[in-house]
């Protein structure tokens, strides 16, 4: 199945952030959270994205999703100015997936109709999304909240593949399922990039997780970049002594 004719035909650069620097205020005072922050995802890949808490790592997804703007600096989408883009088409081709996996009240149909009524997307056949996802098409007219925190997250996936987008943002997507739920959502997020050519930006506080599932990989501490490589070079031969004590000291804990 399906979900974009996009891929070959788009920019080799999927996302590309120009110094960018962002602050927010807390009680009364700015915080600088990214500090000039610069770096490439090529189109087709995965990117894991670590570091400690507070470190920017959320601040990168919204950034790119025009859920909040940079202080200063540029962010591309495929070439183009985030902030040139139409926001309604933008969050089309990028959309963004988060922990909690929220639901609207009512049913799973109801959940997947969210993108028609917010974009007017087309949603002919639902239950297709709901099988690529791995869940029945019998779970349509449950009600979303009866749902596991395993089926909240596929069925959140499947409402974002309703867009038909070619970035996807996820933001500890599997921090709060079981072992086993956190390994299926893996395994699905790898296929949706392997069938669909999707770009995936993908914050994750679980070093084996970021090691199993990147093609390259940021470690972000201070809103800075520290380090940038290909994933197995990452964790096999990180080159910044800052990347050594953060992977010692996490697989420590």
């Amino acid at each position: 199945m399906k979900f974009h004719e996009y891929g070959a035909n788009l920019e080799e650069t999927a996302v590309e952030l120009v110094n960018i620097k962002k602050t927010f205020k807390h009680q009364g005072d700015l915080v600088p959270v990214l500090n000039g922050i610069s770096g490439k995802v090529p189109n087709g890949t995965i990117l894991t994205i670590i570091g400690p808490s507070g470190a920017g790592k959320s601040t990168i997804l919204s950034l790119c999703n025009l859920l909040i703007t940079p202080d200063e600096g540029r962010i591309y989408v495929h070439g183009k100015d985030v902030q040139q883009w139409d926001v309604k088409e933008l969050r089309r081709q990028v959309g963004i997936a988060f922990q909690a996996a929220p639901m609207l009240q009512g049913t799973v149909l109801d959940n997947l109709l969210l993108p028609v009524r917010l974009h007017g997307t087309n949603l002919k056949e639902p239950e297709k999304y709901l099988e690529y996802v791995g869940l029945s098409k019998e779970l349509l007219s449950r009600e979303a909240k009866e749902l596991s925190g395993g089926q909240r997250q596929r069925l959140s996936l499947a409402r974002t593949l309703i867009n038909m987008p070619t970035i996807l943002l996820l933001d500890e997507v599997t921090a709060a399922l079981d072992t086993i739920s956190a390994h299926e959502i893996e395994e699905l997020i790898l296929r949706i990039n392997e069938e669909q050519h999707t770009t995936i930006l993908w914050v994750t506080h679980d070093l084996s997780q970021a090691e199993r599932v990147g093609e390259q990989t940021w470690l972000i501490i201070d809103g800075t970049i520290i380090e940038s490589a290909p994933t197995k070079q990452f964790f096999s031969e990180p080159k910044d002594s800052r990347t050594r004590h953060f992977l010692e000291r996490k697989r420590d804990i």
